[in-house]
């Protein structure tokens, strides 16, 4: 069951429904997202229906959810969400009124490599900085990011472009650390099931950006959505970055009917992340096109000022004309469906 709340609504008429829960042995679990507040209820439903929450003062609405993720799903939010990514004043919409592009280095290799991808980002229209300072791999001897340092990259060219930042985060004990710096966390593919993990992000305070595991049916995923929603984070962004299938022409299957299934089902905005769905650059452009075309609220890719020396990914990177071609389609694109392109927030003064 799941508790609407008024935008009226105080943090008195919030306390009150979660006492009288609470009062008859039920759980309840407190979400805030950027209008409203919703409160899930976990325990027996024929007591709550004694409780007249309706009648409450604040309450806008209970809804009985059938749905086994209850705070993330569209049955109790008709409308769908947009989430705020950045400082007040410098934030970036993603949602269903525009289509965002996120782009950057994969990993953050050094502060000059990471500032000339983010304005190779910027001049080509993107309004996020993607990049990463902790990168889990799936070999141990491979790159595995700067860490700390990488992030303090990332706040710089932050400073220096406007752009705020998305950057990985993949272990719970380092998640206080990472928001200091990122305006976004990022729980990659790897990490979607790491229930730690996601319980850790929903209590930052920070918009989540959550990545399908590469083996995750739709319901999987929406139920780690629910893990972070749960602990008081509605801030949560789906990404789609193709599947493992038995098809070895490209790194994964991009599952682009994912887009309108997970629109269909969840309040929640979703993007699509080409570079590691395909892992070749040449498929980028066209997978951002059919990714725009079904209805994502944006695209992530990665950019690389030199693709042939990077230390992750160079094979999928963007530069050049590939660069160019994408940065057309994301002008072009969304106003052939009605929508626009989000713009970027200026550099701080």
């Amino acid at each position: 069951m799941v508790v609407v709340m008024s935008p009226e609504a105080t943090e008195e008429d919030v306390a009150r429904v979660v006492a009288r829960v609470e009062a008859v042995g039920g759980e309840a679990f407190v979400s805030k997202g950027v209008v409203r507040t919703i409160i899930g209820l976990v325990g027996d439903l024929d007591s709550f229906h004694h409780l007249n929450l309706r009648a409450m003062h604040g309450v806008a609405d209970v809804h009985r959810i059938s749905d086994p993720y209850k705070l993330v799903s569209r049955q109790h939010h008709k409308d769908r969400s947009t989430v705020w990514v950045g400082r007040p004043g410098h934030q970036v919409p993603i949602g269903p009124d525009t289509v965002t592009f996120i782009a950057g280095p994969c990993a953050v290799e050094s502060a000059q490599q990471t500032l000339e991808a983010a304005q190779m980002a910027k001049s080509a229209g993107a309004t996020i900085l993607r990049g990463g300072a902790y990168k889990p791999r799936t070999s141990p001897y491979a790159f595995q990011g700067l860490g700390v340092a990488g992030l303090e990259i990332l706040a710089d060219v932050r400073e220096a472009t406007g752009l705020p930042v998305v950057t990985e985060v993949v272990d719970a004990r380092d998640v206080t650390v990472v928001a200091e710096y990122a305006d976004m966390l990022q729980i990659g593919t790897r990490n979607m099931a790491n229930f730690g993990l996601l319980q850790a992000a929903g209590e930052s305070g920070k918009p989540v950006l959550l990545k399908r595991g590469m083996t995750a049916t739709i319901e999987e995923w929406l139920m780690a959505a629910e893990y972070i929603a749960q602990r008081g984070n509605l801030d949560i962004v789906l990404c789609e970055r193709g599947i493992r299938t038995f098809e070895p022409a490209t790194r994964n299957t991009l599952d682009i009917s994912a887009v309108p299934v997970v629109q269909a089902t969840s309040h929640l905005p979703i993007i699509v992340d080409p570079s590691h769905a395909a892992g070749l650059k040449e498929l980028v452009v066209p997978l951002s096109r059919a990714a725009i075309a079904v209805g994502a609220d944006g695209v992530i890719v990665d950019v690389h000022p030199n693709p042939e020396a990077a230390l992750c990914d160079g094979p999928q990177a963007l530069e050049g004309p590939e660069l160019r071609e994408l940065a057309q389609a994301m002008r072009l694109f969304p106003k052939l469906l009605g929508r626009e392109a989000a713009r970027a927030p200026e550099p701080a003064v």
